[in-house]
Order: C-alpha cells, then sequence, then structure tokens
C-alpha cells in the first residue's frame, strides 16, 4: 500500500518514540531518521564510514524518489543502534510534547 508522506512521517513517528534511545529507523543504504525527543530527524550517513554526515528534510520533492521504497519499508521497518547518537540526543531539547 503506497503511503503519503504525511501517513510515513505519523507512522514514523510512533514506532521511533516507542523504541530505545539511540535506536536509528535504517530507511536506506545511506539515509537513517530517529527521534530526538520532540520530532523525527532524518539524516545521510558518511559513505565510507556508515556514521551520520548530515541532517535533511523528508520533503515532497525526496518523497516522489522514495515514495514506493519507503512504503515497502513502512511493512518490515529495520532499525539499529546506533551509540554516535548519544551526541545528538545529550544536545537536543526535550521538553515539550512528543
Amino acid at each position: 500500500m503506497q503511503l503519503t508522506i504525511d501517513q510515513f512521517k505519523t507512522q514514523l513517528a510512533e514506532l521511533l518514540r516507542d523504541l530505545m534511545p539511540c535506536t536509528s529507523a535504517d530507511l536506506t543504504d545511506n539515509t537513517i531518521a530517529y527521534w530526538d525527543g520532540r520530532k523525527v530527524v532524518y539524516c545521510y550517513l558518511k559513505d565510507d564510514s556508515d556514521l551520520i554526515d548530515k541532517e535533511f528534510e523528508l520533503d515532497n520533492r525526496l518523497w516522489k524518489h522514495w515514495e514506493e521504497y519507503l512504503s515497502e519499508w513502512m511493512v518490515e521497518p529495520t532499525f539499529s543502534v546506533r551509540p554516535e547518537l548519544q551526541d545528538r540526543l545529550s544536545q537536543a531539547p526535550t521538553n515539550g510534547p512528543r
């Protein structure tokens, strides 16, 4: 079933909120997403190290390219624990609604 971008973002946020900290959703070979305590953060990974490179916004332009793949990903999502998220999470504000 094809999802809209809003459906995908909502479902991903619900999944990530329920997982332990430092867990990322492994969206593609070079992109992940994680819950920072307030919102989902999308990131590219460095090619050579598989470490987080830079953040990006999942917008309609990217969604057009990834819609089918990410809709299928949601059927069988994959996650991993990333210790490097600990530093990012310790810097993220945690107050506010979940």
